[in-house]
């Protein structure tokens, strides 16, 4: 049997404004999102959706799991085949569509991660354990949607 990883967290929605859900305007999208022993994240929606742009929204949020997998699973690679990452930056980006009946989905995310490594002779493999960590990664492995991947690399001093 495979092994098996459970996670539990909790949502708390706090954008009750005195009249719940009445209509459509009159609530907050604001919640709380608590696992415990680590800080909470304050969330609401998209401001597209009157959501808080203050605050982090799903969209965000998920395409920021799949940015920080890829990131986990690339540093692991690297360290195994002796790639000294000295600095990791991901710009990621990703599009959702809104689809007529109020629902949507998100059709693409792109990562960019800017890699600094110690030796020059290090960027070719480097730049290969990209593709490798796409298909390690627990996160992209669960998206019915395409994860691209657009690395740069360099090596300290040649930036």
């Amino acid at each position: 049997m495979a092994k098996q990883h459970q996670y539990a967290l909790t949502i708390q929605w706090t954008g009750n404004m005195g009249e719940g859900t009445s209509t459509y305007r009159s609530y907050e999208r604001s919640h709380t999102i608590s696992v415990d022993n680590k800080p909470d994240i304050l969330g609401s929606s998209d401001p597209s959706f009157r959501g808080d742009k203050t605050k982090y929204n799903p969209e965000e949020l998920l395409v920021a799991s799949l940015s920080t997998c890829h990131m986990l699973s690339y540093l692991h690679l690297c360290a195994v085949a002796g790639i000294n990452v000295i600095e990791y930056t991901d710009k990621a980006t990703g599009t959702m569509v809104e689809t007529p009946d109020g629902g949507g989905h998100f059709s693409e995310v792109t990562l960019h991660p800017l890699v600094v490594v110690a030796d020059s002779a290090m960027i070719d493999k480097a730049n290969e354990l990209h593709h490798q960590a796409n298909k390690l990664c627990f996160i992209a492995n669960s998206c019915n949607f395409p994860v691209h991947h657009e690395p740069t690399c360099n090596a300290v001093g040649e930036r």
